[in-house]
């Protein structure tokens, strides 16, 4: 079982871009799919997360910018991001903890870079 991202690195400032968490089985098999972000040499912070399928919570920093689906098949996450800023800059990454077992899996991270 794997968590594996995919999206595009390079955004404008203003723009719009999604990440997706694909998991290599159903996605169902995590009780709560967590989105992080990490600025260098920072720790990583929350931004999203989605619990038991259909409660998808964005904190309230991201509010109005960030939005959370999942794909009618229970396969993939995705985290929909727009108006980006220059300190949106970071690695985002997918976390998802397993059922009954609390183990954890960790997607391999994205650079998303914001452009002026």
């Amino acid at each position: 079982l794997e968590l594996v991202e995919s999206g595009v690195g390079l955004v404008q400032t203003g723009g719009s871009l999604n990440v997706s968490c694909t998991a290599s089985k159903s996605i169902t098999l995590f009780s709560v799919v967590n989105w992080y972000r990490q600025h260098p040499g920072a720790q990583r912070e929350m931004v999203a997360y989605t619990y038991r399928s259909d409660h998808p919570i964005v904190q309230d920093s991201w509010k109005g910018r960030f939005t959370l689906s999942r794909d009618y098949y229970r396969t993939t996450d995705y985290l929909h991001m727009t108006s980006w800023k220059p300190e949106d800059t970071a690695v985002y990454y997918c976390n998802g903890r397993r059922v009954i077992t609390h183990d954890e899996y960790w997607g391999q991270g994205t650079q998303v870079t914001v452009s002026s």
